[in-house]
């Protein structure tokens, strides 16, 4: 059996757009690193995304294969039905998180992934996991701002 590294992500917004926050669990052999982020002002999709780019922008080997597990369908679609690839052909045109889906492009391109999908809130642990730090990034202190989101996105039909 081959070795895979295992990412694990969850995304979430306390209102739409609204506080937000992702979960992430990193797991290799016996080595398990979660990680998570709030912010002030953002989307649900945007913090689903950003868990899988911030994820892959974490990994320190482009050799082992890659297993992302996430509970997006929004996310694990436009992957695997390569919708993405159309719309950045044509420039992201009338289609929200450009900024985020460029940055998925430019650090996945260099990896061997496989995305599965999760029904989320099914009691799945490590989707469940994933969730309970989203929200808990989502409903912290610390909270970021969501730069494109704040001062683009938002104001984008």
């Amino acid at each position: 059996m081959s070795e895979y590294i295992h990412i694990f992500t969850d995304g979430s917004a306390r209102g739409n757009p609204g506080p937000g926050g992702f979960g992430i669990i990193l797991k290799y052999k016996q080595s398990v690193k979660e990680i998570s982020q709030g912010y002030r002002l953002t989307t649900n999709n945007r913090m689903e995304l950003l868990a899988v780019v911030c994820a892959l922008e974490q990994l320190k080997t482009h050799t082992i294969p890659v297993k992302i597990y996430s509970d997006s369908k929004y996310v694990i679609d436009a992957i695997e039905k390569r919708w993405v690839y159309g719309w950045h052909a044509k420039g992201f045109a009338k289609k929200k998180n450009k900024d985020l889906w460029l940055r998925y492009l430019a650090v996945a391109k260099s990896f061997q992934l496989e995305f599965i999908w999760v029904k989320g809130h099914n009691g799945h642990p490590e989707n469940e996991r994933c969730d309970v730090l989203a929200v808990e990034a989502a409903l912290g202190a610390n909270l970021l701002i969501d730069q494109y989101f704040e001062e683009v996105q938002q104001y984008e039909n």
